[in-house]
């Protein structure tokens, strides 16, 4: 970004205009202020701008409509609505919608101020879908519908839900996803939710203070301090217990954290990504995960896709993960036996990608003559229980009929080249019932 940066302020109260103006001025930032949507939408014609802070009630319209008005005709522009205090439901609505980020009312100038920090670091011009998210390896459909979204959401400050089995990248999608925003320079912090003694998780997550128990003999900060401008990653959310979900609640609404033994809250300002393997719906209804939070956590969801879905790409992730393996020890990645390519291409692979990393270590160890065959990979055979075959009852019911579907889906999908209207006539259903099949199985449609 060149020139001094330009900020657009809609808000119809005069006193709140003027705050904004003041502060922003302060900040070497110019500023268009607009009491009306009508208004802003004529001046986003007239003049370029680096980001738009919006109210969330006008005369004439309301925040959001505002909002998609930029999201689909000035994509590039971030935007961020002013909510009224304690109103997270507007302020989720508003990043479903393609909102920036939030500030609740009354105003605070530290929290504006680190807002348009973040905001005005994002680059006007994006580099294209998945360019540099390139660690993310593949080329079948649902490996490149990921990276199209990463590097979408990457543009938001909107919390993100990352689904997915057990090894299938989450963490890895967490990882670019924060590289590709505007906090890439900042601290990226991972934990694991299930691996923290809930004796300790408020101390770990919030920080201490000096004597503030036996044996805190210094002042030490938490997962959220060490975050602070940065992105905390939370995975296996699923795990904590229902009095930190409470706690974690309020430090992401309103961004404040209280130390262990402290009197005083401090801010912070942290993006948050979550994930977990588990049922999080499941878990709501049977009383094992807060509603509140559920919603707070899941603005945006990026389903992982289990590698049994990206056949077309198991050849090619073999060689490369080979080729990494023997670069450790020096020696040249051995050669795999189209047999074994067969084998892998057909295997469940229940432990995705770090199942096929261990698979092939293990191979790397015990092949001889340079060529890894099928007999190297020793790969499980389905577990089948009596009268059962080698896939249904491999899994529940329901399970087992979604892959199927869903794999139909990218099949018919990858066949006409994601023209939705030509895979829905190859599938004998109507256009509707495949968005609506789609939706329900978690294959977001590709960004254009």
């Amino acid at each position: 970004m060149s020139g001094i940066p330009r900020v657009l302020v809609v808000d119809d109260e005069a006193d709140i205009r003027e705050l904004l103006d003041m502060t922003l001025a302060r900040m070497g930032i110019e500023c268009d202020c607009v009491a009306s949507v009508a208004a802003a939408k004529g001046r986003l014609e007239e003049k370029t701008y680096q980001l738009c802070l919006t109210d969330m009630r006008m005369p004439d319209g309301d925040g959001l409509e505002l909002v998609r008005h930029i999201e689909a005709h000035h994509p590039t522009l971030p935007a961020a609505v002013i909510t009224a205090h304690g109103n997270t439901e507007n302020a989720v609505a508003a990043l479903k919608a393609g909102a920036f980020d939030y500030l609740a009312k009354p105003v605070s100038v530290a929290q504006l101020r680190a807002l348009v920090k973040s905001a005005l670091a994002v680059p006007e011009s994006r580099n294209p879908p998945g360019a540099r998210a390139h660690e993310l390896f593949g080329q079948s459909a649902p490996i490149i519908q990921v990276r199209e979204r990463i590097v979408k959401v990457a543009r938001s400050e909107a919390p993100v839900f990352i689904s997915g089995e057990s090894g299938s990248g989450k963490e890895l999608a967490a990882r670019l996803i924060h590289r590709e925003s505007s906090r890439g320079d900042k601290a990226f912090v991972a934990v694991n939710c299930g691996a923290i003694p809930e004796n300790l998780m408020e101390s770990e997550f919030f920080g201490y203070r000096k004597g503030a128990f036996t044996g805190a003999e210094t002042e030490r900060a938490g997962f959220f301090q060490a975050a602070d401008g940065g992105t905390l990653f939370l995975d296996e959310v699923a795990d904590l217990p229902l009095p930190m979900q409470v706690k974690l609640l309020r430090a992401i609404q309103e961004k404040h954290v209280r130390r262990v033994g402290a009197t005083a809250e401090e801010p912070v300002n942290v993006r948050i990504i979550c994930a977990t393997h588990q049922d999080l719906r499941r878990l709501m209804d049977a009383g094992r995960f807060r509603q509140d939070l559920f919603f707070r956590i899941h603005v945006i969801e990026i389903r992982m896709p289990a590698l049994r879905e990206c056949g077309a790409d198991i050849a090619a992730l073999a060689i490369r993960i080979l080729a990494r393996l023997s670069g450790v020890s020096g020696a040249a990645a051995p050669e795999i036996a189209p047999q074994a390519i067969a084998a892998l291409k057909t295997y469940d692979f229940p432990g995705n990608v770090r199942e096929l990393e261990n698979i092939l270590e293990r191979a790397l160890a015990l092949h001889s003559g340079g060529v890894i065959g099928i007999d190297d990979l020793q790969l499980q055979p389905p577990k089948v229980g009596a009268g059962e075959t080698a896939g249904i009852g491999a899994k529940p019911l329901q399970e087992f009929l979604d892959d199927q579907e869903r794999q139909a889906i990218l099949d018919a999908l990858q066949k006409t080249r994601f023209n939705r209207t030509a895979a829905a006539r190859i599938l004998g259903v109507t256009f509707r019932s495949l968005r609506y099949r789609m939706e329900r199985l978690g294959l977001n449609e590709p960004e254009a």
